[in-house]
C-alpha cells in the first residue's frame, strides 16, 4: 500500500460550496487519496471573545475575533452530505475533523474512513474517550504537543476501547507557515520508534520537498493543505498549496514509492549487463610461458569482467601459468 495522501481543504473554502466543490476536483485531479474538510459549531468550539491567532489576522479583518471568524467557514449537515456525494462521483475519499461528539457522529454516519485528531485536541479528554469509542482508525496529529503528552492521548483512546495499531501518529509543526528550521522531521523516527505504531506526516511548511523528505522517513501518512489561490482571504491560504504544488507534491511521492524499492540489496535487471563492462579481470600484464611463476608484475587488472575475478588475485600469486598466455590474455587457470 502506499502512502496515503491527504489534501486538507480545511475551510479554505471560505464558506463557499461551489468553492468547495471546486477544492474536491482539484484534490482528485493532482492525484489524492483524499479530500478533508472541518466539521465545527463555532458555538461549541470556541467562546465568543477568543481572540485569533496571529497567523489568523490580516490587514482586512484585524478587529474580528476566532467566534466570527468560524462562524463563516462552517459546513451545514446538508453541505457534508452534498461534499461527500461530490466525493464519490469524482472518485475521491471524503474525510472532515470533526470538534464535537455531534459532528463526530455526523462524520460516522457519513462513512468517513478515519476520524483526524487535530493537534488541539490531543489534550482533550471527554472528546478522545468518545473518539476511542467509536473504535474507527484514527490520525492523531500532534502539533504543539510533548512526547508525554502524546502517550497519555493515546493511553486514553486505548482504554476507551481502540487498538492501538489502528492509530497513526501524525508528527506536525502547529505554525502556519511553519518555518523549516523548526520541521523537526527526525521526530517521526523517535515517535515510531517509543510507541511502535504507523507514523505520517501533517505538513504546514510553504513546501514540497518537506512532505517528501517525510516519507523517505517512513511517514504512511501526509497531510497536505491547499487552496485555490493564495491570494484569496482566509486564515488558511497564505500556508497552502496551490493546484499545481499539490499535484507536483502528490507526483514527487509517487515516484519516491517507486525508488524506495524493497530494501534487498542486489544487482538490478537494468545494471546486470553493465557488470562485464565496468568490473575488471585477471589478465596478462605481458606474455607469460607456460609453466612461469604468476607475479604482481606479470599479471594486472582490467575490464572487461568476464573472466577470472580479481578476488581470486591473492590464491594465482605464486602458482605455475598451465599455459602460454599473450599479453592481455584473460587469465584461464583451474
Amino acid at each position: 500500500m502506499g502512502t496515503l495522501i491527504i489534501a486538507e481543504a480545511g475551510v479554505n473554502h471560505n464558506g463557499d460550496m461551489e468553492l468547495a466543490k471546486k477544492l474536491i476536483k482539484i484534490a482528485s485531479e493532482a492525484g489524492a487519496d483524499y479530500v478533508k474538510f472541518q466539521t465545527f459549531s463555532a458555538d461549541k468550539l470556541v467562546t465568543k471573545n477568543a481572540p485569533k491567532a496571529g497567523y489568523q489576522i490580516t490587514t482586512e479583518n484585524f478587529s474580528e475575533n476566532h467566534y466570527s471568524m468560524l462562524k463563516k467557514f462552517e459546513l451545514s449537515k446538508q453541505d457534508h452530505f452534498k461534499l461527500a456525494k461530490e466525493c464519490k462521483s469524482l472518485k475521491i475519499g471524503f474525510l472532515s475533523t470533526g470538534f464535537d461528539s455531534a459532528r463526530l457522529n455526523l462524520l460516522v454516519d457519513l462513512g468517513v474512513d478515519y476520524i483526524k485528531i487535530p493537534s488541539g485536541e490531543i489534550n482533550n479528554l471527554p472528546l478522545l474517550r468518545f473518539i476511542g469509542q467509536l473504535a474507527k482508525p484514527v490520525l492523531l496529529s500532534t502539533g504543539m504537543s510533548t512526547m508525554d503528552e502524546i502517550e497519555s492521548a493515546l493511553r486514553v483512546l486505548e482504554q476507551s476501547g481502540i487498538s492501538k495499531q489502528q492509530i497513526t501518529i501524525l508528527h506536525c509543526t502547529s505554525a502556519y507557515p511553519a518555518p523549516i528550521k523548526e520541521v523537526n522531521l527526525l521526530a517521526l523516527k523517535s515517535i515510531q520508534e517509543k510507541f511502535k505504531v504507523p507514523i505520517g506526516y501533517s505538513d504546514h511548511t510553504l513546501d514540497t520537498e518537506i512532505p517528501i523528505a517525510a516519507v523517505a522517513l517512513g511517514a504512511s501518512v501526509i497531510e497536505k493543505h491547499f487552496t485555490l489561490s493564495r491570494n484569496l482571504d482566509g486564515p488558511d491560504h497564505k500556508a497552502s498549496l496551490e493546484p499545481h504544488e499539490l499535484k507536483s507534491m502528490i507526483q514527487s511521492i509517487r515516484k519516491l514509492e517507486i525508488a524506495l524499492g524493497d530494501g534487498i540489496k542486489r544487482p538490478m535487471p537494468s545494471e546486470i549487463q553493465n557488470i562485464s563492462v565496468v568490473r575488471r579481470s585477471i589478465v596478462a600484464n605481458r606474455n607469460i610461458r607456460i609453466g612461469e611463476i604468476f607475479t604482481v608484475d606479470n599479471l594486472i587488472t582490467k575490464r572487461p569482467g568476464n573472466g577470472l575475478s580479481p578476488m581470486v588475485w591473492d590464491r594465482l600469486i605464486g602458482t605455475k601459468a598451465s599455459k602460454n598466455y599473450m599479453q592481455d590474455d584473460f587469465i584461464n587457470e583451474p
